[in-house]
């Protein structure tokens, strides 16, 4: 009887011990995965904050006179994101506070990912297009295009 309770306790410390090398393997492979794919892709704020698939997103954060709303998001990748939406943006004339602000139909690309920490990457860059009418500096041809970096 003894010699079968000694077998039993050592037969039970070797699945202890194979399920921890098990579950410690299964981690690590997580942990180098997770450094080639990273769990999430974001889009920075103007504060900084991350976001996935905004449905609205700033661009000029200090005087809030250019920005995205109504974004439906046709793709959301680690390497590129578009979307649709509506710019609105103030022309300042004849200064910011008495300015008007304007409506533009756009589509939304989001690309060149940089790490934004562990397990996470953000998009740096947004190319904004417009497939109707325009801002007086995006220029006359189309589909017009504006790009710009994104904060950091």
């Amino acid at each position: 009887m003894k010699r079968r309770r000694v077998v039993s306790a050592v037969a039970a410390g070797i699945c202890v011990l194979a399920l921890g090398l098990g579950l410690n393997g299964a981690a690590s492979a997580t942990t180098s995965s997770s450094r080639l794919f990273p769990e999430r892709t974001v889009v920075l704020n103007c504060q900084g904050h991350a976001q996935v698939r905004p449905g609205r997103f700033t661009l000029a954060c200090a005087d809030f006179n250019d920005y995205l709303t109504g974004l439906t998001w046709k793709s959301w990748g680690p390497k590129l994101a578009s979307a649709t939406g509506v710019q609105h943006l103030n022309d300042c004339v004849p200064y910011c506070a008495a300015g008007h602000v304007h409506r533009y139909a756009v589509d939304i690309v989001l690309r060149h990912p940089a790490t934004a920490g562990p397990g996470s990457q953000r998009y740096t860059s947004i190319t904004l297009l417009y497939p109707g009418t325009h801002p007086a500096y995006a220029g006359h041809r189309r589909p017009v295009t504006t790009s710009m970096v994104l904060p950091r």
